[in-house]
């Protein structure tokens, strides 16, 4: 019950995405799992940092990478904390358990000329799951939404005279990202066929299936991850790789740095540093292709 408790308190109180939920619950299944395995423990009372070390350390010899074991780390640490308020336990003994140093990943991107081949050259038919799948990569490249944002976006929250889109970020945060005129014809052109596949049915989200029903993630992977192989070879081709794609064109091309913030919708600038990181790099790269002494 208080798994459930703790659950249910960072979606409703916290309102946490439901990607953030899953990840939290799945997290703290394995943790029980291999807790009441290894040790016969079913009691969250009975469980001592000793044991929780060897559950992580149990990771890192199964070569899962820090990013994951650091995410399960802020989990455990959520959930007793969580426990300590909620008057469960008296001590916390996430405290003496240490984070691994995470080593710096660039995030990848999709080259700029490679985006150009994708949105100008390759035929996606006139249909409309072609015209909405090529509205998808628009939309993902031009605004640098998330994921979660663009399933949930709304009719109402595409704005045509205004050159505008609202959408409903981490935490409820909502922001306003502008659009061009040439992103205004293709939203004209896949609404009017858009009510066509409606036909009686009615809905209010802006991205459906060629069923009329709210389009889903895994759909979405699938879309993304097909038309970013005809054009490149990078390893992840995700929704979130077009969203560092925006990002570092923007930042190659003169943005500044606190625009890209709001426009991503980060908390905090340092999120958003990531990106000087793949500027500095391709500066790096001109520099010793170009300079004779380099």
């Amino acid at each position: 019950m208080t798994r459930e408790r703790f659950i249910q308190y960072i979606q409703f109180e916290k309102r946490y995405s439901p990607h953030t939920v899953t990840s939290y619950n799945n997290d703290l299944n394995q943790f029980f799992l291999y807790i009441e395995n290894e040790y016969q423990i079913f009691d969250i009372k009975d469980v001592n940092f000793l044991q929780i070390r060897s559950w992580l350390s149990k990771m890192i010899e199964n070569n899962i990478t820090t990013r994951t074991v650091n995410r399960k780390i802020a989990t455990l640490k959520s959930f007793y904390k969580f426990l300590i308020i909620d008057g469960v336990l008296n001590e916390n003994p996430m405290v003496k358990i240490t984070t691994p140093k995470m080593s710096k990943l660039l995030p990848e991107f999709v080259e700029k000329e490679k985006m150009d081949l994708l949105l100008d050259k390759v035929d996606f038919g006139k249909d409309f799951v072609g015209v909405r799948n090529k509205l998808i990569l628009e939309v993902f490249y031009m605004t640098g939404m998330r994921l979660s944002e663009l399933v949930n976006l709304k009719i109402s929250d595409v704005d045509i005279s205004k050159n505008i889109i609202k959408v409903v970020g981490k935490r409820n945060k909502e922001r306003i990202i502008p659009f061009s005129n040439s992103l205004t014809k293709q939203i004209e052109f896949y609404k009017k066929l858009r009510e066509e596949i409606l036909e009686a049915n009615e809905s209010n989200f802006f991205f459906l299936t060629d069923k009329g029903e709210k389009i889903y993630e895994k759909l979405i992977y699938r879309i993304i991850n097909h038309y970013l192989s005809i054009v490149t070879t990078i390893n992840k081709r995700s929704p979130h790789v077009l969203r560092h794609t925006f990002a570092t064109h923007m930042l190659n091309n003169g943005a500044n740095l606190n625009a890209i913030k709001e426009l991503l919708g980060h908390a905090n600038l340092s999120a958003t540093q990531i990106y000087t990181h793949n500027t500095v790099e391709k500066l790096k790269k001109v520099y010793k292709q170009s300079h004779p002494k380099a």
